[in-house]
């Protein structure tokens, strides 16, 4: 069996995020990736200058195509971009019984708003009841619940539950915003809660790293790893991912990490 993640996400013509960024994960970590691009992005690693949405109709075409072909072990979900788009794929995979990551992409790391208000109320009726995991960072979450965002370990696990009660079948809190020489991730599932630590590195080249980390997870999953192996695995590869970001120097804002860190020479 060759593991295969179909994700289904933005176009980052800077190559840091996006489908870019999936693929670049699910190749390093020995899985093998297929896409369907809901947007074209214009965007460098300091801005986005322009969104250009792929017609639902081609979206869900795109999906067929690769279901209808490819046997798919995993699915991750990233920018959508519209409530039309969010409805779309979730009619497209109603039928994929494999696990589902979604990476609810609402800002991009510049700033830039990628999902808009109407959007993420379809996200969270739509969407995270789909989800075998569904993965946000900070603003995120508090962005679906409404809420603000969680200050200390105790609120991210709580913020956790309540995106559960959505009905996700589990969520990784991301601290990648937080505060403190740790960052940690709480995985929150019908078990507990189970953290994830990493010392927080100090770079500015983190473009990508809700893309990379919530891909590399996928491809555990497709892989026949248990979801806690998953993670942890992806974890830890992200953490050398960000430490080995600033050897590449690309762009002149928020590079991207090194997603090939424990390949190239």
């Amino acid at each position: 069996m060759t593991a295969t993640v179909l994700t289904i996400a933005g176009s980052d013509s800077g190559g840091g995020a996006g489908i870019q960024a999936d693929l670049k994960t699910v190749s390093a970590l020995g899985a093998y990736g297929a896409s369907v691009i809901t947007a074209i992005t214009a965007q460098n690693t300091r801005a986005v200058t322009a969104v250009h949405p792929v017609p639902p109709e081609v979206i869900a075409a795109q999906v067929a195509a690769v279901l209808d072909d490819i046997e798919v072990h995993a699915i991750k979900i990233g920018m959508l971009g519209g409530p039309a788009l969010v409805d779309c794929v979730a009619e497209a995979i109603a039928g994929f019984a494999g696990a589902v990551v979604l990476d609810p992409v609402m800002v991009a790391k510049s700033g830039d708003v990628l999902l808009p208000d109407d959007a993420v109320d379809a996200l969270a009726r739509r969407l995270v009841p789909r989800a075998t995991l569904l993965t946000p960072n900070l603003p995120e979450a508090a962005r679906l619940l409404r809420d603000e965002a969680a200050g200390d370990g105790a609120a991210m696990q709580d913020q956790g539950h309540r995106l559960r009660a959505l009905g996700a079948g589990a969520v990784l809190m991301k601290g990648g915003h937080g505060g403190g020489p740790t960052c940690t991730d709480w995985l929150v599932t019908d078990q507990g809660a189970q953290p994830f630590t990493a010392p927080r590195i100090a770079t500015a080249n983190t473009h990508g790293t809700g893309c990379s980390l919530s891909s590399a997870i996928a491809a555990g999953l497709a892989q026949g790893m248990a979801l806690a192996d998953a993670v942890g695995r992806a974890h830890l590869w992200l953490h050398g991912a960000i430490r080995a970001a600033d050897g590449m120097r690309i762009g002149q804002g928020h590079g991207p990490v090194h997603h090939f860190h424990e390949l190239w020479a």
